[in-house]
């Protein structure tokens, strides 16, 4: 799970607090609820203002790795170097709700078509979203992402980990969909007003006792408009539009 404290649009959004708990508890709560996860690590930056970030990691012994901030992928290779990982699975803290079911689902689909020479496996390969986002899963064996490290030189490339996989046309990708389209709702966090909406999810649906998905999550949503509404002016990705713009302008 790449973590940091640094975002332009929302800082210290991960530790950001609901009920008196940061949203990343909230994350690892529910990632430890799937059936395919061995091992969760957090990766994180090298920078100052992460600290905060490792101090909850030793608290809730949680594994971690300290590394580039700019240059993630580097991040992701030095992790699962470190732990000895073959397979990875990326999550992203920014989506501090995501679906234990949902994780299984993609995870399951990678074990079933790694046999079949299928590199890379996610339920949100570009432009053809229908998950929300917030529920993003992505799976890919150490090899690629070694070879990714070593051959990969754009700024996007560098930035969001899997850019090299989908893009290049050099791997075996399998987009998972879903039988309904989401792709309008958001899930994550990246500005205030995904904040708001994520803390009124959890404070309306989160018992401790009891787990919700993401239908659940939809269903409150489209019960609550004026919550919904919050975020109707909201680009999806609009991160993704900032890297891309790195590109055009880098000499290789």
């Amino acid at each position: 799970i790449q973590a940091r404290m640094g975002s332009k649009r929302l800082p210290g959004k991960v530790m950001k607090l609901v009920n008196g708990r940061p949203l990343l508890s909230y994350m690892i709560e529910r990632v430890k609820k799937t059936k395919s996860i061995d091992h969760i690590i957090i990766a994180t930056t090298n920078f100052k203002q992460d600290d905060v970030i490792i101090e909850w990691c030793k608290e809730n012994n949680i594994n971690y790795y300290r590394g580039s901030a700019q240059d993630v992928l580097s991040r992701y290779f030095f992790t699962a170097k470190k732990y000895n990982i073959k397979t990875i699975v990326r999550l992203t803290a920014d989506c501090p709700l995501i679906d234990p079911v949902i994780i299984d689902k993609v995870v399951y689909k990678y074990i079933k078509l790694s046999g079949k020479n299928i590199d890379f496996v996610s339920n949100s390969i570009p432009p053809d979203f229908t998950y929300p986002d917030g529920m993003e899963v992505e799976v890919f064996n150490f090899d690629i992402l070694r070879e990714a490290y070593k051959k990969s030189n754009l700024p996007s490339e560098r930035e969001h980990v899997t850019f090299y996989f989908w893009k290049t046309g050099l791997f075996s990708t399998f987009n998972f969909k879903n039988d309904i389209d989401y792709s309008k709702y958001r899930l994550t966090v990246d500005y205030e007003a995904d904040f708001i909406v994520i803390k009124s999810i959890i404070e309306n649906l989160y018992r401790k006792d009891k787990m919700f998905f993401m239908k659940d999550m939809i269903h409150y949503l489209n019960d609550n408009i004026s919550v919904n509404k919050l975020q109707k002016n909201i680009v999806r990705n609009s991160g993704w539009e900032e890297s891309l713009g790195k590109d055009m302008s880098y000499k290789i």
